[in-house]
């Protein structure tokens, strides 16, 4: 009963609603230190941009992003992905769904089209915000983020937004949820571009230097809050 419930588009919209003013409470209420300072209007020239995330701490995100800036977010087709592109709707951020993975699990969950709609997009003009970690392998990066840097010629940003006061659950992607009334921290890494007829090195290189520059934001922004990051592994910057 309670799945059925979950799939009503009725309760789906409440449960939006309810996110979104919550989400709404935490940013007024938290006080956030920018590294570097007002980053979001250096990375205006450069836009439209690929801003990359990690699983689970990317209900902020949305933070970072400049006013006036338009930006686009890969959800998956799940129920729950249902729920996030409502939540995202509403925040102004406009949603692409699909999910990437394996060639066979992309194909299933809509991958392909979803790249070819992020291509359009930022052809468009429209910034792309992704998780750069596929589902179920936290703090991995995939290839699927580099590759639509390749195909795109668009700068990858990785970006951290965290908060002091904070639940964090015990999943996979080690979920953050951030309380209100609480000290913020907002982190962006350096570009990370790919050329378009980069190989099979290139796009591995690239690959681990997203995955090494999300590590790096997140423990400066974490460090920022004096916390740590809680899905950090013990050999990656504390």
């Amino acid at each position: 009963m309670l799945k059925q419930l979950g799939r009503s588009a009725t309760v789906q919209s409440l449960l939006g609603l309810l996110a979104v003013g919550y989400l709404r409470l935490v940013r007024a209420t938290t006080r956030f230190t920018e590294d570097p300072p007002n980053f979001g209007a250096g990375v205006l020239p450069d836009q439209p941009i690929i801003i990359a995330m990690w699983h689970g701490q990317h209900l902020m995100i949305h933070c970072a992003c400049p006013p006036g800036m338009p930006v686009s977010a890969l959800i998956s087709k799940s129920g729950d992905g249902e729920i996030n592109a409502k939540i995202l709707e509403r925040l102004g951020v406009s949603p692409i769904r699909g999910s990437g993975g394996s060639p066979s699990k992309s194909r299933k969950r809509g991958g392909m089209a979803a790249l070819r709609e992020m291509l359009r997009r930022l052809e468009q003009g429209s910034s792309i915000a992704l998780t750069a970690d596929v589902p179920k392998v936290s703090r991995i990066a995939g290839l699927g983020i580099v590759t639509l840097a390749q195909l795109s010629g668009r700068p990858i940003y990785p970006v951290a937004v965290v908060s002091a006061r904070r639940i964090d659950v015990d999943s996979w992607d080690h979920a953050s949820v951030a309380l209100p009334f609480s000290r913020g921290a907002m982190a962006l890494g350096a570009p990370i571009r790919v050329a378009r007829d980069a190989g099979p090195e290139t796009l591995e290189a690239a690959r681990c230097a997203v995955e090494d520059g999300l590590n790096e934001v997140h423990a400066r922004a974490y460090g920022l809050v004096g916390s740590r990051d809680p899905g950090a592994k013990r050999d990656a910057p504390a």
